[in-house]
């Protein structure tokens, strides 16, 4: 008896040990917020308080790129450590698949308790969905199909959608709150996961953060923006200095809630061993969009489609604020938490790296380029490679495409590859200078070759100049093409 007492005594102290030195992990993510839509970025209007003081606290990445320019991509590499195009996650609407390693279930093998807040769009949350939140390695999850204003309605693991009266922001980080007291009296270190709906479009705000922007220039209620109506779903044209208002606003409604999140963590004296990351999934939307200081808008591979606010809050690991210039992506979350988790890497082709050494202030270059594609999908339609009808999406929602919801989902299967799959907007960075392509209606495709350190704002092509780097960069970007499909 005496021995299995010492054993399950020493279980306990193990156990309480674990949970009391692996950091916590918090990744949140903005819907559509731009790299330029914050202050410390030099913003001439929105107010995000609490994102400037993370700036200034933590780790600040100047260069820190989206895997993909719109969402439902983006948030594949996020979750998978792997370019969208290897699932078949090539537009957004399409799904992953239900085959795939995530960072849920990395972290939940090393005893973290996770749980998923928010937007999902990487396939229907409910429980039937082969690739729910639940499905995909989360203990919880509180989740919409896709995006959502205020007043949201959340499917919790997998139910019925339930109303959540309020601003949207604020209530995820509510949530999220009680999931960690939860696990803490688990005595469980915790990994979540909240992807907010905000700034995407329809817009809506709160009285008080729309009268944060009641007297933004004039010049803007000039120019006319399409964006989604709130009332009907389909497209309205509104007076952009209306549309700005609205998206500011749910900007400093986000920005808001992570005070919330970052004092909570304080006050309970979690703050030093717990590892806060920011990012947004694409760049600004067009309606949004002041075209400064970045070429390109969500939707483009150029800078202003791709490029997003990144930050990390780890005063146990970085004690000092600093700011980094070397590149970085959300492919490279999967990678960097098996390190911390001190877990091995999934045994397929990955395309992010890992970020430790980076975040210990110990890394002086990247070792690998970064890959866009927006992938031709004009044959990807044949035979799904998910049932349709688990698919569907449960969770409401305003927008239409076509007449239909844009909450479902679609994936195919792609048994062929042929030399047209190759085709769409693609791009490789490598150091400081990245190759774009696009292809074009007559001729041949038009190439574009930037050194991104001396031309941040890709105005000046030096394809013709340098065509030994641009056929270099063109082969590599070819090659690894082809290891994707």
């Amino acid at each position: 008896m005496k021995p299995l007492i010492i054993f399950l005594s020493s279980f306990v102290i193990l156990h309480s040990s674990l949970a009391a030195t692996q950091p916590n992990v918090i990744l949140l993510m903005g819907d559509d917020h731009g790299w330029e839509e914050t202050g410390y970025n030099g913003h001439p209007h929105v107010k995000t308080p609490v994102l400037d003081e993370m700036a200034a606290t933590g780790l600040k990445f100047e260069n820190f790129y989206a895997g993909h320019p719109s969402c439902s991509p983006t948030r594949a590499s996020f979750m998978t450590g792997r370019h969208p195009n290897r699932m078949g996650t090539f537009a957004p609407g399409w799904s992953f698949r239900p085959e795939e390693i995530t960072l849920a279930h990395v972290m939940s093998k090393a005893g973290y308790q996770c749980a998923h807040f928010g937007k999902w769009h990487l396939g229907a949350v409910k429980a039937a969905s082969p690739v729910s939140p639940g499905k995909m390695g989360f203990h919880e999850w509180l989740s919409h199909d896709n995006f959502f204003e205020l007043n949201p309605s959340f499917s919790r693991n997998g139910g019925p959608p339930e109303v959540f009266r309020g601003e949207s922001s604020e209530i995820l980080v509510d949530e999220m709150i009680k999931f960690i007291d939860r696990t803490r009296k688990d005595d469980k270190p915790f990994f979540t996961v909240l992807w907010y709906g905000s700034p995407h479009e329809p817009y809506s705000g709160l009285t008080a953060d729309l009268a944060l922007y009641d007297n933004l220039p004039a010049k803007y209620s000039d120019k006319k923006v399409k964006l989604t109506s709130n009332e009907t779903g389909g497209q309205t044209t509104r007076p952009q200095g209306e549309v700005l208002r609205e998206r500011y606003a749910e900007i400093t409604a986000m920005d808001r809630s992570i005070g919330m999140l970052r004092k909570y963590l304080a006050a309970q004296g979690l703050r030093d061993n717990t590892l806060l990351f920011y990012c947004g999934d694409n760049g600004t939307s067009v309606d949004g969009s002041l075209f400064l200081p970045h070429r390109g808008v969500k939707g483009q591979i150029y800078d202003g489609g791709i490029l997003v606010p990144g930050l990390i809050e780890w005063p146990a690991r970085i004690p000092k604020p600093r700011s980094t210039k070397i590149r970085a992506s959300t492919s490279d979350l999967l990678p960097t938490l098996c390190a911390l988790a001190g877990q091995s890497l999934p045994s397929r082709p990955l395309d992010g790296i890992d970020l430790m050494p980076l975040i210990d202030g110990k890394m002086t270059a990247r070792s690998n380029p970064l890959f866009f594609w927006e992938c031709n999908i004009g044959k990807s339609k044949g035979e799904p490679y998910i049932d349709p009808e688990l698919q569907k999406g449960t969770t409401p929602l305003v927008k239409k495409s076509g007449g239909k919801a844009t909450r479902d989902f679609s994936n195919f299967k792609h048994p062929t590859i042929s030399d047209p799959d190759y085709l769409g907007p693609r791009a490789i960075i490598d150091g400081d200078m990245k190759l774009v392509i696009h292809e074009q209606k007559k001729g041949e495709p038009k190439v574009e070759l930037f050194d991104l350190k001396a031309d941040s704002a890709e105005t000046t092509n030096l394809a013709k100049d340098q065509p030994d780097l641009a056929d270099k960069l063109k082969a590599k970007l070819h090659d690894w093409q082809q290891s994707v499909l």
